[in-house]
């Protein structure tokens, strides 16, 4: 079989070079002077604690504004998060990731990681690709092999006595089940976590900076995409290479940017709930022992320490100049949509700013609201629970070894990148 035309990659290359090229802003960092008028969360203090300063801003200005990043919006509200979520007239998916690059407006209604960056109608239609692939039924196909490679995992962390669950366990679970998924080689996964952290952490970096680094993961995304037009296999990047919308096979783009969306969205976010569960159940120890002693709590346990801790924030950009719920917003600002501040409202959950593990009522937003709520959330829920079940039934006591030394992923998906805990002994299996 000859390569598929659509991923030549001289063809690629000549594309890339004459796409419209985003509004670049200045680059503006250092300590934040008020949070209400000059917020950043690509700070420090940020990462380590963005709980306190959502809740502050809740009182004193819930929808917080800066002049950094070219001009955003913070609504820290549940009413406000939701009604920008569902607005899809007034407010564009096209860039999800607040950065000092806007891709132009030309990009709409693809955007550049579909769907998640497309925009009606588009979206519905790129969406539903994607749903055959993570229905609950193909998500319990995966379990086994999960639950395989968590213990698999602790099997690596005998004998010692303190472990970094972030970096030896939680990171390898999403990046083993996404690569299973796209049909990517398992050794791959340290590059996998390269594209994450440039993805989502270097937001601040020069333009063409971001760019370089941008075009490593997509350069690497091409060299899959060809050996799999090359040799099909039964995985999901063979499934998008001959996948077809509206009666023609889809663009490289369209190809790449959602595989980009699913190798970069299905790692972090999952890794980083996986991660902050431990770190949760590490230093409340009465919550760790209740749910060893109670397995069954679990589920509802999960969805707590989802709400609690969700760990992602997206972002969209104003269409137009309009006055929008008392502010005034600019056409191309970009909105944080912070589902973690949202998930931690008291108007919208009692006891909001505490974890309740056996809360029964719990609509959190920790998934997104709207239309581009994560299609991957049976996935991830699965990944999660088989995480913790493993951790919790192989490592019943486990704790911070150093409070301090635990740090927190700076930007839009926030989760422990480093994770030291003092550990028993983990018991034979």
């Amino acid at each position: 079989m000859t390569v598929d035309d659509r991923f030549d990659q001289r063809n690629y290359e000549e594309r890339m070079r004459h796409r419209p090229a985003g509004v670049r802003n200045e680059i503006i960092t250092g300590p934040v002077a008020d949070w209400a008028t000059d917020f950043s969360h690509a700070e420090p203090e940020w990462a380590a604690d963005p709980y306190p300063i959502q809740d502050d801003l809740r009182q004193r200005c819930p929808i917080a504004h800066t002049d950094r990043f070219g001009g955003a919006w913070l609504p820290t509200r549940y009413e406000d998060v939701a009604a920008i979520a569902y607005d899809t007239e007034r407010f564009s998916s096209r860039a999800i990731i607040v950065s000092n690059v806007r891709p132009p407006r030309e990009l709409a209604p693809v955007g550049g990681v579909p769907p998640i960056s497309s925009d009606p109608p588009f979206h519905h239609d790129a969406r539903k690709l994607l749903l055959p692939a993570f229905t609950k039924s193909a998500v319990a196909g995966q379990e086994q092999a999960t639950r395989e490679l968590c213990h698999a995992l602790i099997d690596a962390l005998e004998g010692q006595d303190v472990v970094d669950a972030a970096r030896d366990y939680a990171q390898h679970i999403p990046m083993r089940v996404i690569a299973d998924m796209l049909g990517f080689p398992a050794e791959d996964g340290p590059r996998f976590r390269e594209f994450v952290e440039n993805a989502l952490e270097g937001v601040n970096l020069p333009p063409e900076e971001r760019i370089l680094r941008a075009e490593k993961l997509f350069d690497y995304l091409m060299v899959q995409i060809r050996d799999h037009v090359e040799n099909p296999r039964d995985d999901l990047t063979t499934y998008l290479v001959n996948a077809e919308l509206y009666g023609r096979k889809l663009e490289t783009a369209h190809v790449a940017g959602t595989m980009a969306l699913l190798l970069i969205a299905g790692i972090d976010t999952t890794w980083s709930a996986i991660g902050a569960s431990l770190w949760h159940l590490a230093r409340t120890p009465a919550d760790r022992e209740r749910l060893v002693a109670e397995p069954a709590l679990l589920p509802t346990a999960m969805e707590e320490l989802l709400r609690a801790y969700a760990p992602v924030t997206m972002a969209r950009l104003v269409k137009e100049d309009m006055h929008w719920n008392g502010v005034e917003m600019k056409a191309d600002d970009w909105v944080l949509l912070s589902f973690p501040a949202a998930n931690r409202d008291p108007a919208q959950f009692d006891r909001a700013g505490e974890v309740v593990i056996d809360r029964e009522v719990n609509r959190h937003a920790a998934f997104g609201l709207g239309i581009h709520r994560c299609v991957g959330s049976h996935l991830a829920r699965m990944e999660l629970r088989v995480a913790l079940e493993v951790w919790l039934e192989r490592i019943p006591w486990f704790s911070l070894d150093d409070p301090a030394a635990v740090t927190w992923a700076t930007g839009q998906v926030r989760g422990p990148r480093t994770l030291p805990l003092r550990l028993r002994r983990p018991s034979p299996r």
